[in-house]
C-alpha cells in the first residue's frame, strides 16, 4: 500500500526527537516529584519489596531519572539513557501492577512511557542530538 503522505517522510528524523524531548521532560518531572511530594510513598513501596535502605534507593532512582531525562533532552548517549530508563520504567510498572495504591499514576501511563523509551532504545536519538549515528 502506498503511503498517503510521502512528502512527510522527509521529517522522519523528527519523530525520535519529539519522543525523547517529551520523555525527558516526563522523567525530569518524575525525578523531582520523587524528591518532593512522593518521597514517603516511594520509600514505603521500596521497603515493601524488601529493598535494603529504601530511602537511599529512592534518592538514587530520583537522581537517575533526572539525569536520564536531561540526557534524553540533549540527545547525549540516548540509547544508554533509554536502556536505563526502560529498566526503571519496567520496574515502576511492576510496582504499579502489584499495588496500585502506592503510586499516583496509573498502569497505562507506565506502559506508554515504557513504549516511548523502548522506541528510543531501538531507533536512536533522531534529529538535533549530540549522538552521531554511525
Amino acid at each position: 500500500m502506498l503511503n498517503p503522505f510521502p512528502d512527510l517522510l522527509v521529517y522522519s528524523m523528527l519523530a525520535p526527537f519529539i519522543l525523547r524531548v517529551v520523555a525527558g521532560l516526563i522523567f525530569i518531572d518524575l525525578g523531582v516529584l520523587l524528591f518532593k511530594n512522593e518521597k514517603a510513598r516511594w520509600t514505603a513501596s521500596l521497603s515493601s519489596l524488601n529493598i535494603p535502605r529504601p530511602k537511599v534507593a529512592a534518592q538514587i532512582l530520583g537522581i537517575v531519572e533526572i539525569i536520564g531525562g536531561i540526557m534524553l533532552i540533549l540527545g547525549f548517549y540516548t540509547q544508554i539513557a533509554a536502556l536505563l530508563l526502560v529498566i526503571f520504567t519496567f520496574a515502576e510498572t511492576y510496582l504499579e501492577y502489584k499495588d496500585p495504591t502506592l503510586l499516583k499514576r496509573n498502569f497505562v501511563f507506565y506502559i506508554l512511557l515504557f513504549a516511548i523509551t523502548l522506541s528510543l532504545l531501538l531507533s536512536g536519538a533522531g534529529a538535533f542530538a549530540i549522538d552521531i549515528p554511525l
